[in-house]
């Protein structure tokens, strides 16, 4: 099994970052692999080094670094994720060209991030966003994350935890 963990708009706030990752470590155990979703600001470098896992980060709509990818296609055992902010998506207006873009790339997992609003969809793509660990827009206003599970037996498990 391999445990992820799953965050969005951070903007800059890499403490928020650290305790995301301290908090599903306590929580979930080890981590396989860390996502974040964009939004990351200016000191990635930092997110990379703190997470001590294979990290992978897409750029968001703040980030203007030449160097981050709008978006990442990783295999991870039977399961091939797309993962990208969501902006060029069109998240804003629903999930469904999101949803193309991944079954384009014959993926059937897709993480994004954008809308600040933790989402699970299950169909013929499991959609994910974490919502945001610095700037929450839900209704209850906690700043989430998500913890992704990948069995290659059983299947995709996802769960959400708050740094609050």
């Amino acid at each position: 099994m391999r445990r992820i963990l799953v965050i969005s708009d951070s903007h800059g706030v890499n403490e928020n970052v650290r305790k995301a990752i301290d908090k599903a470590k306590s929580k979930y155990g080890e981590l396989h692999a860390m996502f974040h979703l964009g939004d990351v600001g200016a000191d990635y470098p930092e997110v990379e080094r703190m997470a001590g896992v294979p990290t992978y980060i897409v750029a968001g709509n703040c980030d203007y670094s030449n160097e981050l990818k709008k978006r990442v296609i990783i295999t991870m055992g039977r399961h091939k994720i797309y993962a990208a902010h969501g902006h060029i998506e069109g998240v804003n207006f629903g999930l469904d060209f999101l949803r193309y873009k991944a079954l384009e790339n014959e993926c059937d997992i897709a993480l994004f991030g954008h809308i600040h609003i933790p989402v699970y969809d299950e169909g013929d793509v499991t959609i994910i966003n974490p919502g945001s660990i610095s700037r929450p827009r839900q209704e209850d206003k906690k700043k989430t994350f998500a913890i992704l599970e990948l069995d290659d037996d059983e299947g995709i498990e996802c769960r959400f935890g708050s740094i609050d």
